[in-house]
């Protein structure tokens, strides 16, 4: 049985504007620059500004002024600030949801007339990094010519190596990825190739890069996990480590919606020297032809890592195996997955990923002595917000802590994000109008001896799932 699989999109990376807001007006006049300027110049002004990927900017008394009873709007219903995470029972770092107190201090601004106020007492901008989240790379790369995207037909899956250089071993504690034509790159991940693979296989396509997007990473997880392939753990869980795979370790990767997020400290990705960068890149046409060219940020660790990290995925690998298959109405077809740690763990991220019809996303922990834990929880699911987020502290979960994730499809004419029109079957598949499913959590082992253990439960529970499917399948 061929199963293709879609490589994780997880991708940590980099520190967002942290969130801090306006004064609460009590009384009187709310004015723009007392009360208004500080909650969107914090909160809405790193995006809407220009060179980023908002449509337009708020950067003054005119800019928000002019579009006053939409931000009252998309605020009050939580469209914007793009932040889907509920509020569980861990704080994320840099949250962008606003309080319930800056929401109403926007409805009543825009409710008495949009007053600006007294100019003098306008807030400065923040200092925003020249056109970099993180500040400058320490490395900047950018694919050598233009991929065209055409205007309409189905998803596009390419790959592009753009070599390094490097002399010597590296860590890598961030990468930004900054897309040329923002309104087809759906998503981006990125891999090391020490062996030269990849740029052969780049200059052996007419086009730039090299098409296969699923077939070439579904190599790698096939090998990893043992479905047909030697495992191959060092690249994605030991950074500090050589990887041992023909292609090197995963890097993180971008999706819409996400910041560039910063490692904790102590933790980094291995890129070996020599090695090339591999961007595996899905296109959505967006009705116009569009021209491509990447770019990328890395920033590298001073030192080596002190620890090892790794992913626990359900259902693994976004779902192939889950048996998705939506029938057209459906309004909360569900898919659930769990997994008992084998040994204790500190998580330090999570992230979620499904497609148009995806509604809501939990990942709860129940610890051995029966207390639950929030982790993430998103009940307004939005495929072109696909954040990544990082707890604020590290979060304590012992041996025994069963994960438990619950994922819900609204496949009727109500849910306004169906694409369909009237609404069809949907299915397990790569493109946009496909599906998928699933939640992350990024933890190390409390005890870094017990991280091989870890990653045997792990892998065993991923060859369940694909065993279990198989079995399925054949009857």
């Amino acid at each position: 049985m061929k199963i293709r699989i879609l490589v994780s999109i997880f991708a940590l990376g980099a520190l967002s504007l942290a969130l801090y807001g306006g004064q609460r007006a009590e009384g009187g006049s709310v004015t723009f620059a007392d009360h208004v300027a500080p909650i969107i110049f914090n909160n809405c002004t790193s995006c809407h500004r220009p060179g980023e990927a908002a449509p337009f900017v708020l950067m003054n008394y005119a800019d928000v002024q002019k579009r006053g009873k939409l931000i009252a709007a998309v605020t009050q219903s939580r469209q914007m600030p793009p932040w889907k995470a509920d509020a569980g029972d861990v704080e994320f770092k840099h949250e962008r949801r606003l309080t319930a107190a800056q929401i109403e201090t926007i409805q009543r601004w825009a409710a008495t007339g949009m007053h600006e106020g007294n100019p003098a007492k306008l807030p400065p901008l923040p200092k925003f990094a020249d056109g970099w989240q993180l500040g400058k790379p320490d490395l900047i790369v950018k694919m050598s010519e233009a991929f065209t995207v055409p205007a309409d037909g189905p998803d596009i899956y390419q790959n592009f190596a753009l070599p390094l250089n490097l002399p010597e071993d590296k860590w890598v504690r961030a990468i930004e990825f900054r897309p040329g034509a923002r309104t087809v790159v759906h998503h981006s991940l990125f891999f090391s190739d020490a062996t030269g693979e990849a740029r052969k296989l780049d200059a052996a396509d007419p086009q730039p890069g090299f098409s296969g997007g699923m077939a070439f990473t579904g190599q790698r997880f096939a090998a990893r996990f043992g479905l047909g392939g030697q495992a191959n753990d060092a690249s994605a869980t030991n950074p500090g480590a050589s990887p041992t795979g023909s292609l090197g370790g995963s890097l993180g990767g971008w999706a819409v919606g996400a910041q560039a997020r910063v490692m904790p400290e102590g933790l980094a990705y291995f890129l070996p020297k020599g090695s090339d960068l591999v961007l595996a890149s899905h296109f959505h046409p967006s009705g116009k032809v569009e021209k491509e060219i990447s770019t990328v940020g890395v920033y590298f660790a001073d030192k080596p890592p002190t620890k090892a990290f790794t992913g626990i995925q359900l259902p693994p690998l976004f779902g192939v195996f889950a048996g998705l298959d939506i029938p057209a109405g459906a309004k909360e077809y569900t898919i659930e997955d769990s997994f008992v740690l084998p040994v204790d763990v500190k998580a330090f991220g999570t992230g979620a990923h499904a497609h148009y019809i995806g509604k809501t996303m939990h990942l709860k922990a129940t610890l051995p002595n029966g207390q639950e834990k929030k982790l993430l929880w998103i009940n307004d699911w939005d495929f072109a917000w696909q954040d990544q987020y990082q707890f604020k502290d590290f979060v304590a979960l012992p041996k025994g802590t069963r994960l438990d994730v619950k994922i819900t499809y609204d496949n009727t004419a109500g849910n306004p994000r169906n694409p369909s029109s009237p609404p069809r079957r949907v299915k397990w598949g790569e493109g946009s109008f496909d599906e998928m499913g699933s939640m992350s959590l990024i933890v190390v082992a409390a005890n870094e001896a017990d991280m091989p253990a870890l990653q045997g439960a792990i892998r065993n529970h991923v060859r369940g799932a694909f065993t279990k499917r198989r079995s399925s399948a054949s009857r």
